[in-house]
């Protein structure tokens, strides 16, 4: 990673989330991206991080050379990893629409909530990097993409 690389963004999954079924798998093994298996934490400091939250103030241009730290988990198993990580900043993300199709006939999940991949999609808009590629094993991408055009026009290297 070069000085002006952001640090990578860490996922921090929750054990009981369904690997198939997860958003985040084809990043797996991917330059810039680490995975830790809660409770567990990996060796990355957590210096300069900001965790992505419902309950921050929105994250930003300001926030752009921080890290990022995304809970992955169904919206009760994240809540239940919030308390580990009360040291970071919690930012929020702009309301965008997800494509995820969502079937829990037990709970209701945010309004504003999005799958994990969509999150770090929006995230990375926000704050200027990249995002080419990212949605790329995503199977609901197209439709994501689709509902969400007229904010994402507002970049040209959105993909």
């Amino acid at each position: 990673m070069d000085s002006s690389s952001p640090p990578p963004t860490i996922f921090v999954v929750h054990p009981r989330e369904k690997r198939r079924k997860c958003t985040l798998e084809p990043l797996r093994g991917k330059p810039g991206f680490v995975f830790w298996t809660f409770p567990s934490v990996g060796r990355e400091p957590l210096d300069g991080y900001v965790r992505l939250g419902l309950d921050g103030p929105l994250l930003g241009p300001a926030d752009a050379a921080a890290g990022l730290l995304l809970l992955d988990g169904t919206w009760r198993l994240a809540a239940r990893m919030e308390p580990q990580f009360t040291s970071l900043p919690t930012r929020s993300l702009p309301v965008w629409q997800t494509a995820y199709p969502r079937v829990s006939k037990m709970f209701d999940d945010p309004g504003a909530g999005l799958a994990t991949i969509e999150a770090l999609f929006v995230a990375c808009h926000v704050m200027g990097r990249d995002t080419t590629g990212l949605l790329d094993g995503y199977l609901w991408k197209d439709e994501f993409l689709r509902r969400n055009a007229e904010v994402i026009a507002s970049r040209s290297d959105v993909r």
